[in-house]
């Protein structure tokens, strides 16, 4: 019997009357002779919720204990969904995390998985059960519950998809699909057919919302095709998979845009080796994920070094820079907030020149300053003022031609 796992997100069960619509198309999935596992988040609004709660009694809550909190939103979602579907006359079971087998290192809110043991997934299923999966979480081998950051639900299903070598993994969501860009931001944006790893792993770091990045690269790792599709009709959604020859014919594929981002940068560094990797060895024990990083041309002996990060970062920066600032002789850290990320993306960059001037050239004719400037094999990213984001993914999304036909 085909096996196909499926994700519902927040949106897609984020009332009763919706819990009650994703049990149907589970029921019929079943139905139509397939085994079926269910990985399902919080109800919508739930995860915010429960940080409020956290913070209204703690200032600094332990990131173990947010762990705890955190992962009943979604353990409320697999028992209201099972009942659901068994009170459909269906037969479906809620597992969370940790007994789906799912094992986990000791990071707390951003866990990455270490090994997934479907034992009790394959005994239900082969009993006849639909089995509903917290999305989210795990546990440490010591028996901790941990989460796997936000979006950590579409990771639990790709995971558990290349686990149980599943036939069809399905992620649903509140859109068609993936589109050349947000369609909030670009109102002319288009639905991509088929995209590839490769290109939706740099969507997604780069701002879009539909899909984990850390969910794309495990599914590339471990090669677990998916459809992200809506759960709100029945239209063909955006097929991921591997990187075929057609790909490349598209030059970009999409614009990515990323609000929420601080630059922080580093006066006066010594030039002189040891003195970035004191830096970035500091964050990266902090786990502080930097993004872009620019260092300026050395001029007295020194050199100015700038980064971008996650604004909630900006807090904790100060404590955990400062002492190494002296440490390495640097003079400062500057933090600025009121930046955003344009970038775009597409496979067909590796073959095709071109792309970096006529985006450069249309955010000149807009007005549009750059601040900062990044590139990949299959991207070019660029920092701009915040209030001017909205503006310039139009001006590209324009520029190489992505508007709806």
């Amino acid at each position: 019997m085909p096996l196909v796992v499926q994700k519902y997100g927040g949106t897609s069960v984020g009332t009763p009357e919706r819990i009650l619509n994703v049990a149907r198309r589970v029921l019929a999935t079943q139905q139509a002779g397939n085994s079926v596992v269910t990985v399902v988040s919080a109800m919508s609004g739930v995860t915010d919720s429960l940080i409020k709660l956290a913070r209204d009694v703690s200032n600094k809550p332990t990131e173990r204990e947010m762990d705890v909190l955190l992962a009943t939103g979604e353990q409320t979602t697999i028992a209201l969904t099972a009942m659901a579907i068994n009170a459909l006359g269906g037969k479906a079971v809620s597992l969370t995390g940790a007994q789906a087998g799912i094992m986990t290192d000791g990071i707390h809110t951003k866990a990455k998985i270490a090994n997934i043991s479907p034992r009790q997934i394959r005994k239900y299923l082969s009993e006849g059960y639909i089995c509903i999966v917290a999305g989210f979480q795990g546990q440490t081998v010591q028996g901790s519950i941990t989460t796997l950051g936000r979006g950590g639900s579409d990771l639990t299903a790709i995971a558990i998809a290349a686990a149980l070598k599943a036939n069809n993994c399905e992620i649903y969501t509140d859109v068609d699909g993936i589109y050349t860009c947000d369609p909030r931001i670009v109102p002319n944006a288009r639905k991509i057919d088929v995209i590839a790893y490769d290109e939706l792993l740099e969507m997604a770091s780069s701002g879009s919302k539909v899909m984990q990045s850390r969910s794309v690269e495990f599914a590339k790792k471990f090669k677990v095709p998916f459809e992200v599709r809506s759960s709100f009709n029945t239209n063909r959604g955006t097929i991921v998979k591997e990187e075929t020859p057609g790909l490349e014919n598209v030059v970009v594929r999409g614009v990515s845009v990323e609000r929420n981002q601080a630059k922080v940068t580093i006066t006066n560094v010594p030039d002189r080796p040891g003195a970035a990797s004191r830096i970035f060895t500091a964050l990266a024990d902090a786990h502080v994920i930097v993004d872009v990083i620019v260092q300026n041309v050395s001029a007295a002996g020194t050199t100015d070094i700038s980064f971008t990060t996650n604004r909630d970062e900006l807090e904790k920066l100060g404590t955990l820079l400062n002492p190494i600032v002296k440490e390495i002789g640097a003079s400062d850290v500057l933090k600025q907030e009121g930046i955003a990320k344009l970038s775009v993306v597409g496979i067909g960059m590796r073959s095709h020149s071109g792309v970096a001037a006529r985006l450069f050239e249309a955010l000149a004719k807009g007005g549009v300053n750059i601040e900062m400037i990044s590139t990949s094999e299959i991207k070019i990213a660029v920092i701009l003022d915040e209030a001017k984001i909205v503006e310039a993914a139009n001006l590209a999304h324009e520029a190489f031609g992505l508007a709806q036909a």
